[in-house]
């Protein structure tokens, strides 16, 4: 088949084998490959290179044979709760609750956020991926708070491109043990898979491009040293945040995996809250911006640490 598409500004810059991946579904090397037999034109002219990088406005052509799109044999759960924040047509935004997988995955046994996403949206099943219809991006499972789903698949393309050009507006709060010395900073440092536990990521001279901003919204005295942060994501790696600030000394609390499980303060996950998402909604082209409060076992750690001390930084949250 030719699938014909104009690069949309959120890619202006990216190389044209990640925009075949993205457009196609098909592996970078695939991609490449498809590259280097000269099947890819841009504004008529065949690629030459899979490093060339395409401008805003160009026509892109892929000739490719497209395989066919398994189905999905995830089972949907209506018994599963999912608060949606908003939906329409097009998206859906929802607030995950903690200890909720978003998608099947290895080791995973419990029902997931997107089959409670198929029992209310079974259109969800013929978008994306088979295994995680739907989803453009994840949360741990101890994480709460928001994350956009694609209700279709222009929209599923549309978001993976925003977020690959670094659009998307991801803001999370994080109570860490310690305090930077800093009222604010960037942890720039490449992730990849733990050399001695494969189920682990981290920082790693081979690993891939991930970048976290933080600020201190407060501090704490009591039980010992602590800090909520605001983190902001250019990357969104797995565990980034949690592995960035064990990187600088600063283990997320309750975090059994990166160091914060010391300090548990009566949580059974991480205190990590998705707070902020903003995006270019795939329809109308406007900004959609949505907030979701801490969820209510974070909020009342954080009511008590306000409790037994006069405030440090002025409360934002």
């Amino acid at each position: 088949m030719t699938l014909q598409s104009e690069v949309a500004p959120a890619l202006e810059g990216e190389r044209v084998d990640r925009i075949v991946s993205m457009l196609t579904g098909l592996s970078r090397k695939a991609s490449a490959d498809l590259v280097e037999a000269g099947r890819i034109t841009v504004d008529g002219t065949v690629v030459s290179g899979r490093s060339q990088r395409l401008q805003a406005g160009q026509q892109l052509t892929i000739d490719w044979v497209e395989v066919p799109k398994q189905e999905t044999s995830l089972l949907p759960a209506p018994e599963l709760p999912v608060e949606v924040v908003y939906e329409d047509d097009t998206v859906i935004v929802v607030n995950k609750a903690p200890g909720v997988v978003v998608h099947p995955g290895n080791g995973v046994h419990d029902t997931t956020l997107v089959q409670g996403l198929l029992a209310r949206y079974p259109e969800l099943a013929e978008v994306g991926e088979p295994h995680r219809p739907g989803i453009v991006h994840r949360l741990d499972r101890g994480t709460s708070g928001l994350l956009v789903v694609a209700r279709t698949e222009d929209a599923y393309h549309d978001l993976v491109a925003q977020l690959a050009a670094r659009t998307v507006h991801r803001r999370y709060l994080a109570l860490v043990i310690g305090r930077p010395e800093a009222t604010s900073g960037l942890v720039d440092a490449p992730i990849g898979r733990s050399r001695h536990d494969p189920t682990r990521r981290a920082v790693v001279a081979d690993g891939r491009e991930a970048r976290t901003h933080y600020q201190v919204l407060e501090s704490f005295e009591e039980p010992e040293p602590l800090a909520l942060l605001a983190c902001e994501l250019e990357t969104g790696r797995t565990h980034q945040i949690r592995v960035h600030l064990l990187a600088i000394g600063l283990p997320v609390v309750a975090d059994p995996i990166y160091g914060g499980s010391r300090q548990r303060m009566g949580l059974r996950r991480p205190f990590l809250h998705a707070t902020e998402l903003a995006f270019i909604h795939p329809a109308s082209g406007e900004e959609r911006s949505f907030e979701a409060p801490l969820a209510d076992d974070l909020a009342g750690v954080l009511a008590k640490l306000r409790a037994q001390r006069g405030p440090v930084l002025s409360p934002e949250v």
